[in-house]
């Protein structure tokens, strides 16, 4: 598991600064950029954590940032920082999945609470992605015929059944079922209907 971090991206070396020994002082980890264009540059999609923005900087601002973030892949919840904040862009970076929207001088208080929210948002998020992405794997190792019954059985249909449509013994169906949960890793057929519901493959 990576470690989350707290990307601070602020024009203002004060502040960059500020932010950073206050975050470190309560045990997160940090990482700073002095423009939005340098943290674009370097921004790698396994990045865990959050990202705080300040929504006025020379050259890319906050909400550019934000926009070209999310237009990459960027799933990082993302806190807003601004000395000249208005409702427009706190609209704007909200509806975009920003967080929280925080005027300077912000309270401390409201900033960790904030912080606090991203990285656990994140962690979650994460948590669900990776389990999703081994259910896909799982399928993915599956044969033609193990998908097949995989997909039958889910949409409920018994052994009987599915031999008729596939054109093989039922015993057969047994022997593909068998392997196919074992691949599957899944000791009930309800927990097989959840797995195919979580990757997707059953609405």
């Amino acid at each position: 598991m990576i470690e989350p971090v707290v990307t601070i991206v602020d024009d203002d070396e004060a502040v960059r600064d500020s932010l950073a020994l206050m975050l470190n002082f309560r045990g997160y980890r940090t990482r700073a950029f002095d423009s939005a264009e340098a943290c674009l540059e370097a921004w790698r999609p396994d990045w865990r954590g959050c990202l705080m923005l300040d929504l006025r900087m020379a050259g890319m601002d906050g909400l550019a940032l934000q926009q070209a973030l999310l237009q990459r892949g960027c799933t990082l919840p993302m806190v807003f920082l601004t000395g000249h904040g208005d409702l427009a862009h706190a609209r704007l970076a909200l509806k975009s999945g920003a967080v929280d929207f925080l005027e300077k001088p912000y309270e401390e208080s409201a900033l960790l609470k904030a912080v606090a929210e991203a990285i656990e948002r994140d962690m979650r998020d994460y948590a669900t992605h990776s389990h999703v992405a081994e259910i896909t794997a799982r399928i993915e190792r599956l044969s033609e015929r193990e998908n097949q019954v995989l997909g039958l059985v889910v949409a409920g249909k018994p052994n009987r059944e599915i031999a008729g449509d596939l054109g093989i013994s039922p015993r057969t169906v047994e022997v593909f079922k068998a392997r196919m949960m074992e691949k599957m890793q899944a000791r009930s057929v309800p927990e097989l209907v959840r797995m195919a519901m979580e990757a997707g493959i059953l609405g």
